[in-house]
């Protein structure tokens, strides 16, 4: 199982690149940043400086989207990328959130999504691809190669993934919801005529271990409050698109225990958007925090990411937005990471 780690760039930029230089020391594989150029630093340069300054680890955006981005651009910057530093890049991509909500403008639709993955990734991949009537293609890229990973929660949209994304990005860790959204993408991809195992399966959630005392629990679940708000968000979308669940995860267009928790959300402000102490997320129940993130001890992580693995989950990639960033780090560097792949390796002999 792979490891990531998502950061905010925010100033300053040498403590997101100490960050990431920490987490590939720690055995992360891959290194994440948030993608809203008002509410943060442009990533795609700190990007860069990330890559010079490490050796193996992998970056992306958690996530792009097509609305605020050329899709040709974006392209040009992972094919450079991957030019100047060896392919060490992948695009998480979805319709759009924060970077276009801030300008009062609305999500893509699945059609575009769909077609900027198709344009970026062929471009990337140093190959021809069509754009407005003209045949577009890199001269200078030769080398390149980029894979497009497509983040989603609703049914039109988990149905993209499966049918032309190169991986699917789920923005959250419930172990009900995961195994129903990932089955959906499977399903998607067969239908399309795809093998389902081509596809990476990467589960994102903050992650925070404790040392088991019910004070340090509490201190951890509001820590991470702040994710069941952005979630919400995402999920207030959905609900009024296809109308709340009633029944269980596998029977409904969308899972109850998705829908339910949003019913005290009264609004969301993204000058707060995944941080910590987030005033807009007093609606989210701590059992929502415990279903959606990863919290407890060595011993409760593992179990967890057990469980997420066998489900097929590929990555899990720890969100770093509360006040224990280094400590998670050295957690799971020095303890998670290796039980759980340990468990892999005898579950293999086996």
């Amino acid at each position: 199982m792979d490891f990531g780690v998502v950061l905010q760039t925010d100033p300053p930029v040498w403590r997101t690149v100490a960050l990431a230089k920490r987490a590939e020391e720690f055995g992360f594989s891959h290194v994440w940043t948030f993608d809203s150029h008002l509410l943060w630093m442009e990533p795609y340069v700190i990007h860069s400086q990330i890559l010079s300054e490490t050796r193996r680890i992998t970056v992306g955006p958690f996530v792009t989207n097509p609305a605020t981005r050329d899709w040709t651009v974006t392209a040009s910057v992972f094919a450079t990328l991957n030019e100047m530093y060896g392919n060490r890049t992948v695009c998480g991509i979805g319709r759009g959130d924060s970077a276009v909500r801030v300008l009062n403008g609305k999500p893509t639709t699945i059609k575009e999504m769909r077609d900027a993955t198709h344009v970026i990734r062929e471009l990337a991949n140093c190959r021809p691809v069509e754009v407005n009537g003209s045949t577009l293609q890199f001269p200078w890229a030769t080398s390149s190669r980029l894979e497009v990973w497509i983040a989603a929660y609703g049914p039109l949209a988990l149905k993209a993934a499966g049918e032309v994304g190169d991986g699917f990005i789920l923005q959250l860790a419930d172990l009900d919801i995961a195994s129903w959204m990932i089955a959906t993408v499977r399903k998607a991809a067969a239908d399309a005529g795809r093998d389902p195992e081509s596809l990476t399966f990467c589960v994102a959630a903050p992650a925070y271990v404790t040392d088991g005392s019910a004070e340090a629990r509490a201190h951890a679940i509001d820590q991470c409050r702040w994710f069941g708000g952005m979630v919400g968000n995402h999920v207030a979308d959905i609900v009024a698109k296809y109308g709340a669940s009633t029944g269980s995860t596998t029977g409904d267009a969308v899972p109850a225990a998705l829908t339910d928790y949003i019913k005290g959300r009264e609004g969301y402000d993204y000058n707060e958007h995944g941080r910590a102490g987030n005033s807009h997320a007093g609606f989210v129940p701590d059992e929502i925090v415990e279903r959606f993130c990863l919290i407890g001890t060595v011993e409760e992580q593992v179990a967890k990411l057990d469980a997420l693995r066998a489900m097929g989950v590929d990555q899990f990639a720890v969100y770093l937005q509360h006040d224990a960033k280094e400590e998670t780090l050295a957690a799971y560097g020095e303890h998670v990471i290796g039980q759980v792949n340990r468990h892999v390796a005898a579950k293999t002999e086996t």
